[in-house]
């Protein structure tokens, strides 16, 4: 098949499998992706290694997409580079777009990316116990475990849709002849229990700097060795958010809208779908991948 448009680079974020934009045929972004003849490329980080417990969030912005996206743009013949990430692989991406501005990023569209975590119910209780105990509580069982175990993690994701859960057995049974459905639920189950785990330090700068002080809601993010500042983007944006998301609200998505002065194209479209299936849900392919294809299509030719 004759390629079509410039490659994209698909992220995942810390914790789950690269397998949640290939969920199952039928319902499988990058198979979509290909289908339409783009040249389409997959970040693994693989599974946690015991040296990784200590790595940051500063390590994927500056020594895993870096290298991954010169080596894709080097592959398609020097070509820019669209960038899609769900989640906190969006965070990744578009942080890495700030600090790096040198890369050949053509767009950064993101899929349930959260950038205001006061819009996040689920948090409060979180905070309420991190100022009364200065945040020490969890700070420090983070650092003394070293990393989340991926058990921890895959049920950190589920608690996030727990009346879901809590309905599935009666849901499985009147849907037991539906052979879709239950197909669906099948994949979906496999992304969720086999989550990986999570760097205890990347971890720690999530509960700290984005949860308790929601420093990404402002823009600017100091690390280590950069100030990620996403008043620098000056790449076309996109995040879509899940109407039922539980875990990333739409409000906490669409937030980021108001920190990218610079950027030339910022399109916050809403979609059907909790915080996986508004990615690779069964109307994922006629909402999100649409809104998708109809972004990267329109920035695939560079604007003067």
């Amino acid at each position: 098949m004759r390629s079509k448009g410039i490659p994209v680079l698909l992220v995942p974020p810390l914790g789950s499998q690269a397998t949640c934009f290939d969920l199952r045929r039928g319902l499988s972004l990058a198979e979509d992706l290909v289908g339409r003849g783009r040249p389409t490329y997959l970040l693994d980080y693989g599974p946690l290694k015991g040296v990784d417990r200590k790595v940051g969030i500063e390590h994927f912005i500056n020594d895993v997409l870096p290298p991954a996206i010169r080596k894709v743009s080097e592959d398609a013949g020097g070509r820019d580079v669209h960038l899609v990430g769900w989640c906190m692989g969006g965070l990744l991406s578009l942080g890495t777009t700030a600090v790096h501005q040198d890369l050949p990023i053509r767009s950064v569209a993101m899929v349930a990316s959260p950038f205001d975590l006061s819009q996040q119910p689920l948090l409060r209780p979180v905070q309420a116990v991190a100022k009364v105990t200065g945040g020490r509580l969890v700070g420090g069982a983070l650092k003394a475990a070293g990393s989340v175990p991926a058990p921890l993690v895959s049920i950190g994701f589920k608690a996030t849709a727990l009346p879901t859960y809590l309905k599935k057995p009666r849901t499985l049974w009147n849907k037991r002849e539906d052979r879709e459905f239950l197909g669906q639920v099948q994949a979906v189950d496999h992304i969720m229990n086999n989550m990986l785990a999570y760097p205890g330090r990347a971890t720690l700068q999530v509960y700290q700097r984005l949860a308790l002080r929601n420093e990404l809601a402002t823009g600017k993010v100091q690390g280590p060795n950069h100030l990620v500042d996403l008043a620098k983007v000056t790449v076309p944006v996109m995040n879509v958010a899940g109407r039922t998301d539980v875990l990333v609200p739409p409000a906490a998505a669409h937030h980021v809208g108001t920190l990218l002065p610079h950027s030339p194209d910022v399109v916050l479209p809403l979609a059907p779908g909790g915080h996986l299936g508004v990615l690779t849900g069964t109307k994922a392919p006629e909402t999100t991948w649409t809104y998708l294809h109809e972004f990267l299509e329109r920035h695939d030719r560079k604007r003067r």
